[in-house]
């Protein structure tokens, strides 16, 4: 320790101008000699400091209130411009709907709330993939999805550069995902997911659109089989269709088969009647109606005791001899 004294090394260098004026006397020569060299700045009301200070609150962002309050005025001048130029307008639904429909990972918030819903079949119905919707369907989403950029950032140029007839395409490609016209039960008490009023609602609105495309569920590729219709329903109801396709004498051919063989040749009867059950017909608004709906129609007497039918012989002579009948028609019989 060297108490009292300075180091050497703790030394001001004497290229420091204040040690320096204060080490020559010359310097000092008519001021007040001072007892430091440390000066302190105090801010007053008034002086620089508080003037930064200022500059800092200019840089401070906008209150939350604030900015809700311009943006609202901005989001109706907004609208009413939006609504003076339909072609945008257009574009602007069709941008949302593609980014919807083809990029997954978009991002879910929009400019524009209006979403573009496609809801899930609740059963997977035989042969519903595999059918010629589903396939043009998917043909048609494969190749826009060819034409469209990769990146979603890219897709409001990509809209703009297509023609208008292209445009429109697109545009009925992405709302026709949206379309629900599925049947749904509901109880008695509308306690289930949807209210029996929603659902008739719904299908009377899928009736109106389905009369303004022309829908044509044979054109569609639909047709009966055992699978999707026949095999599922009753025999008076096998019976029927068959009766409405071809007549009574084919049905009387077949009504007192066991279910199961009377669905396989109620198939082979049907093919390429263009008959269509009840749920997939195209409505007549103007038609009268027929009955009230879900009502079976009046059974023929020789349908009365069905539970004989039920329980006939596989091994009955009868039943051999018309099976050969029906056959006959078609050439399909076995010689015996």
């Amino acid at each position: 320790m060297y108490r009292g004294y300075v180091r050497p090394e703790d030394e001001v260098p004497a290229t420091d101008p204040d040690i320096a004026q204060a080490a020559d006397p010359s310097s000092n020569e008519g001021k007040e000699p001072s007892t430091s060299v440390q000066r302190t700045v105090i801010a007053v009301a008034g002086s620089a400091p508080y003037a930064e200070e200022q500059d800092d609150d200019a840089a401070r962002p906008l209150p939350d209130r604030l900015i809700t309050e311009l943006t609202a005025h901005r989001t109706l001048a907004l609208r009413d411009a939006l609504a003076e130029n339909p072609a945008i307008a257009f574009q602007a639904v069709l941008h949302n709907f593609v980014l919807t429909a083809f990029y997954r990972f978009a991002s879910s918030g929009s400019c524009l709330e209006i979403g573009l819903r496609t809801p899930n079949f609740p059963a997977q119905a035989p042969g519903l993939r595999e059918s010629a919707s589903a396939k043009a369907v998917e043909a048609r989403h494969e190749a826009w999805k060819a034409r469209l950029p990769k990146r979603e950032n890219d897709l409001w140029d990509a809209l703009t550069a297509l023609d208008g007839g292209a445009q429109a395409s697109l545009f009925a490609h992405c709302a026709s995902f949206a379309v629900n016209a599925v049947y749904e039960p509901a109880n008695r008490y509308n306690q289930a997911r949807v209210s029996a009023h929603g659902v008739r609602t719904r299908l009377d609105r899928a009736d109106v659109l389905a009369r303004a495309v022309g829908l044509d569920m044979v054109q569609a590729g639909w047709k009966p089989s055992v699978d999707n219709y026949l095999g599922r329903v009753t025999k008076p109801r096998i019976l029927e269709a068959v009766r409405e396709a071809k007549g009574e004498s084919s049905a009387q051919l077949i009504d007192h088969l066991k279910k199961a063989d009377m669905a396989k040749e109620a198939e082979r009867l049907l093919d390429g009647s263009g008959w269509l059950p009840e749920p997939l017909r195209l409505v007549d608004p103007d038609a009268a109606p027929v009955g009230q709906e879900g009502e079976a129609g009046r059974l023929p007497e020789f349908l009365a005791d069905d539970e004989d039918q039920e329980n006939a012989s596989d091994d009955d002579p009868h039943s051999s001899t018309r099976l050969n009948e029906i056959k006959e028609r078609d050439g399909t019989a076995v010689p015996q």
